[in-house]
C-alpha cells in the first residue's frame, strides 16, 4: 500500500524536475531568446544616409529613372523586393516594390523629398525627435499610406532639410518590428557630402 502511495509522489517529483529543466532551458539559456531580439546587422552606406539594419532583410538600392521627380535611395524588406518602376515607351510609372506585405512583414524606404518645402506651407507633423543629430518628426499611423500593400502600421520620419523615411509594418509582431525600425533610426548617420545641414 505504501509503495502505491509513493509512486504518484515519485511521478510528481519527476514531472516537477522535467518542468524545471524545461523552464531553465527556455529562460535561463537566454542566448536564443536574445538572438531573436537582436538579429545580426548589416550596414548600408550611401551618399545621403548610412544605417544598420537586420542582415536577414533584403536591400534594393534604387536606380532613379530620369523622368522621376522623387528619388528613393534604398528599399528594405523582410521579403523579396523588385524594382518599383516600369517603362512603356517614354512613360515610366512607379509603385511599390512588393505587391503585398506578408504576415509579420516590413517594408522600409529612405528617399529624398519629393520637392523642397514651399514658402508658407505647413511642415510635417508628428513627434519631434533627433535622427543622426538632426531635427526630425516621427509619426505612427494605423494603416496610413502603407495600407495599400496590406500593412497595419505606417511609420513616417522626416529629417529637417534632408531625407525622408517610411516603414510599413504588418502584424503579427508589430511591436518587435517597430523596435527594429527604431534601432535602425538610432544607428542612422548623414555623411557630410549628403543633402542637408545639421540643426
Amino acid at each position: 500500500m505504501n509503495a502505491d502511495l509513493r509512486w504518484p509522489r515519485l511521478v510528481a517529483c519527476v514531472v516537477g524536475i522535467a518542468a524545471t529543466a524545461a523552464l531553465a532551458s527556455a529562460c535561463g539559456g537566454g542566448g536564443s531568446s536574445q538572438a531573436a531580439k537582436d538579429p545580426p546587422l548589416q550596414k548600408y552606406s550611401g551618399q545621403y544616409v548610412s544605417f544598420d539594419y537586420p542582415a536577414a532583410w533584403k536591400a534594393l538600392q534604387f536606380r532613379r529613372p530620369v523622368e522621376l521627380h522623387s528619388f528613393p535611395l534604398v528599399y528594405l524588406s523582410t521579403q523579396a523586393i523588385h524594382s518599383p518602376c516600369s517603362t512603356q515607351g517614354n512613360v515610366t510609372t512607379c509603385g511599390w516594390p512588393v505587391k503585398r506585405l506578408q504576415p509579420g512583414g516590413v517594408l522600409a524606404v529612405w528617399q529624398l523629398p519629393y520637392a523642397p518645402p514651399c514658402p508658407g506651407c505647413s511642415g510635417p507633423t508628428g513627434k519631434l525627435v533627433r535622427i543622426g543629430g538632426r531635427s526630425a518628426t516621427r509619426q505612427v499611423l494605423a494603416g496610413g499610406a502603407c495600407h495599400a500593400i496590406g500593412a497595419d502600421r505606417t511609420i513616417e520620419v522626416t529629417v529637417k532639410s534632408s531625407v525622408e523615411f517610411m516603414a510599413c509594418l504588418r502584424g503579427p509582431n508589430l511591436a518587435q518590428n517597430e523596435r527594429r525600425v527604431d534601432s535602425l533610426l538610432k544607428s542612422t548617420h548623414f555623411p557630410q557630402s549628403g543633402s542637408g545641414t545639421s540643426s
